[in-house]
Parts: C-alpha cells; sequence; structure tokens
C-alpha cells in the first residue's frame, strides 16, 4: 500500500534521488521540462570533446517502478487546492510537493531547450568554437573554471587560454590554500595564463575585456564561471514570491520544508539550507526530505517515526577533475584542515568517468 500523493517538481540530482527513495511508498509523480536527465558533471568535458556529446543524457524511462514521469513546466502550486499547475493545464492533485527545481549554470553547463538534441546543437556549437578559436577566457576560478580550463587546454595544446579570477587563490570558496595551489601549479605548467585579483566585465569592443585594474584582454571566445541562478522566477510568477529570500532562493527550515507549509518541501540548488551548493548536498537532501516526507504521510501510524533536522554541510568531499587523467581533491578530516589528494585519487573518484556510470546505476541502466 502506498501512502498519498507526491509531485517532486525537478528532475535533477536531488529530484531523482528523492523520487527514487520514495517510489513504492507514496504515489510519486517526477515533473521535469526535459524529457531525459542531464548528467551536469559530464557537461563540461561534452561541451569540448565531441567523443563526449552524449555522455550527459540518461533516460528517464527506468527510474520509477511505481510511479510516473510528466515531461511539462510546472508554472503554479495551487496550496488551496493543493495541486501543482502545468503550462498546459494539467493539474497534479499532491498530498506533498517537493521543489527540486535546481539553478541555471552558465553555458556549456546548460541543457538548452527541452529536448536532447537541441544541446547537442549547443554543445556541437561549443566545440566547432573551441577548435577554431585562438584564444579562449574562462572567467572564474571556482571548480567549474578550473575544470573547463583544464579541458580546453587538453583539447587545444596550440591555443592560448587565460583563467581570470577576481579572487587572490584559485577554488577559494573551498577554504584550502594547498588545493588552489595545486590547481595553479597544474595550470600554469599546462601553459594556461591565469591571473588573479582580477575581476571581469565584457570590454567596449567586440571580444575585448577588461578587469578592474583597466588590463585589457582580446579573446575571441569566452566562458563565463561565475556562479549560478535558483530556478525560481516561476515561483515567483505563481505568488509565492514571499518563500524566496533575497537571492531568490526557497526558504526552508530545518526538516527542509519551505516555511508555514508542512506539505511543502525544496531540496537541493533551489533552497537556502546550504551554501555549499554542489551535488553531494544535494543527495543528501533529498534522502533527509524522503524519510521526512514518509513521516509527514504515515502520521497517524502507530510506529510513527520522528523527522530529522537538517544540518548544512560545511566540509565535504570535493573532487576538482583537471581532464581525464589529473585533478584535486579534498578530503574533510575531522577537526583539522581538509586532506588535499592528488591525482590518483581523483581519477579513481571522478576524473576519468565524471560519475557517469554511477548516475546511469541511480536511472535504472548498466554502467556504459
Amino acid at each position: 500500500m502506498r501512502d498519498g500523493d507526491v509531485v517532486v517538481i525537478g528532475g535533477g540530482y536531488a529530484g531523482v534521488r528523492l523520487a527514487k527513495r520514495l517510489d513504492g511508498t507514496a504515489r510519486v509523480t517526477l515533473v521535469d521540462r526535459k524529457e531525459v536527465f542531464f548528467h551536469r558533471i559530464a557537461s563540461l568535458r561534452a561541451g569540448v570533446r565531441p567523443d563526449w556529446s552524449v555522455t550527459p543524457f540518461i533516460p528517464y524511462d527506468r527510474l520509477l517502478r511505481d510511479g510516473r514521469m510528466v515531461v511539462g513546466k510546472a508554472v503554479r502550486i495551487d496550496t488551496g487546492a493543493r495541486q501543482v499547475v502545468l503550462a498546459t493545464g494539467e493539474r497534479l492533485p499532491y498530498d506533498v510537493v517537493v521543489i527540486a527545481t535546481g539553478a541555471d549554470y552558465p553555458e556549456p553547463a546548460r541543457f538548452t531547450g527541452t529536448t536532447a538534441e537541441e544541446t547537442l546543437k549547443s554543445f556541437a556549437g561549443h566545440q566547432r568554437r573551441v577548435a577554431a578559436a585562438e584564444h579562449v577566457l574562462v572567467v572564474g576560478g571556482g571548480p567549474s573554471g578550473v575544470e573547463l580550463s583544464a579541458e580546453i587546454r587538453l583539447a587545444r595544446p596550440d591555443a592560448r587560454v587565460t583563467l581570470a579570477h577576481s579572487g587572490a587563490t584559485l577554488l577559494n570558496s573551498t577554504g584550502s590554500g594547498r588545493a588552489g595551489s595545486k590547481a595553479l601549479d597544474w595550470l600554469e605548467s599546462h601553459d594556461v595564463e591565469v591571473r588573479l585579483d582580477s575581476f571581469m566585465s565584457p570590454g567596449n569592443d567586440f571580444g575585448t575585456y577588461r578587469d578592474a585594474h583597466g588590463n585589457v584582454i582580446d579573446a575571441d571566445l569566452s566562458f563565463w564561471a561565475t556562479g549560478t541562478t535558483p530556478n525560481t522566477f516561476w515561483l515567483r510568477m505563481g505568488g509565492h514570491s514571499d518563500w524566496l529570500n533575497s537571492a531568490g532562493h526557497v526558504k526552508v527550515d530545518r526538516r527542509l520544508r519551505v516555511e508555514g507549509r508542512p506539505d511543502v518541501f525544496a531540496v537541493g540548488d533551489v533552497n537556502d539550507a546550504t551554501e555549499l551548493k554542489i551535488t553531494p548536498a544535494a543527495l543528501a537532501q533529498a534522502d533527509l526530505a524522503a524519510h521526512n516526507i514518509r513521516v509527514h504521510l504515515q502520521h497517524a501510524g502507530k510506529h510513527r517515526k520522528e523527522p530529522r533536522l537538517y544540518r548544512p554541510i560545511q566540509r565535504t568531499p570535493l573532487i576538482v577533475p583537471f581532464g581525464p587523467a589529473d585533478g584535486v581533491t579534498l578530503l574533510p578530516v575531522p577537526g583539522g584542515e581538509s586532506a588535499v589528494l592528488g591525482g590518483r585519487t581523483s581519477v579513481l573518484a571522478k576524473a576519468k568517468t565524471l560519475m557517469t556510470p554511477y548516475m546511469r546505476r541511480q536511472l535504472g541502466y548498466t554502467a556504459t
């Protein structure tokens, strides 16, 4: 017997994990505007290397055994009728609704349109431009900017590649100076020009970029890896701007529920539970929310379990690939600074496959 209708809006890492956790114990409906799961972790390499173009796309059709997948765009949550309203006008009733719409990422780590074919065309365009560029500028020295710079360098050993970062060290958001130093050493040893303390903006002329000191960079191709935007505009337009903080994230309590709404949860990049917007945090939130949703749906049961409280992840393992054969791994150590591990660990854990076999298994497919 399945308890209640759960509508999960968003089929990214958190949404997929939560829907799978609840499948069989609730009547789950997963809603996403995409027809396939987009494995974003593989998208930076796919945007540079043609042989990786199709890797990020994994069908949803084997994810749920008992639940169902609906391809569509949610435009409103009708809390009075307890229904999710789709752009088509279809209404999905819920006992619990989960907002898992994630965040919008800069190119090339973006799903363009609604079909895999549209995003494949986008990847192909990036690949052609990278192949033809004489000078590629990457703006942003966080994990994505470092990873993308390395991918471009390996794909185009003959091109000029510049990484401009507004901070004093690379990977400064990780809090590990050693990790930033390893990234800097790798990039500079592979002839990537790294400019630190260099806040960039487009110049007056097409193809020129200017830093805060007035220095000008000429580049015929640029990528901006400077952050993400939560996908919550639809909530604002649907009359729920009071659910959002000033940055556009959904405000949640310690149980990952929207404040004042015991039947509305939000998980992953879309909420304000943690500043650390990485996949392990999203998966941990999905697991905790799945438990709390079961508690909510089975509140009248004789053996009712207690809800769990989310503790924001301040330190978690983080792997930054430098292409498929190198990288840096940060491993938290209790009571001390994170251990910084090198290439072998990074390659085995992520860099070589970009966790594609793991995600394929999560969606019911073989590893290859």
